[in-house]
């Protein structure tokens, strides 16, 4: 008990300390607080310029891309339906020595891009 009631007050007489340090108007501390203002009022126009460009650019430009994206995979659905993929059973095309315990296909196949293990 008296180790935790000297180790409180140790570390009160810590913080106490540290706000003193902190909030010291030495020389020093003025010239990094003028520095940092400097900055501040430097960078300020900058990081306008670049928050109105991701907001007017960024955003339409992605969305633009996005509806691209979505049109050509539409399209390109379509064409697949028109003209679907022949498969050619090469001999070195799903090769296995021994099935998986849920079956024939691997755990990542899909059937619409993925040509069956069984044919």
């Amino acid at each position: 008990m008296a180790s935790r009631v000297l180790f409180n007050s140790q570390l009160a007489t810590a913080a106490k300390r540290a706000a003193v340090r902190f909030q010291s108007t030495s020389a020093a501390g003025a010239e990094f607080a003028a520095q940092r203002e400097a900055v501040k009022a430097h960078a300020g126009p900058a990081a306008d310029t670049w928050k109105k460009i991701s907001i007017f650019v960024c955003i339409p430009a992605l969305l633009a891309v996005s509806v691209n994206a979505y049109n050509l995979a539409v399209a390109h659905e379509e064409h697949l339906e028109h003209h679907p993929r022949e498969y050619v059973k090469y001999p070195y095309i799903n090769i296995r020595t021994k099935d998986f315990f849920w079956g024939k296909e691997s755990l990542i196949f899909n059937p619409k891009v993925n040509f069956s293990a069984e044919e």
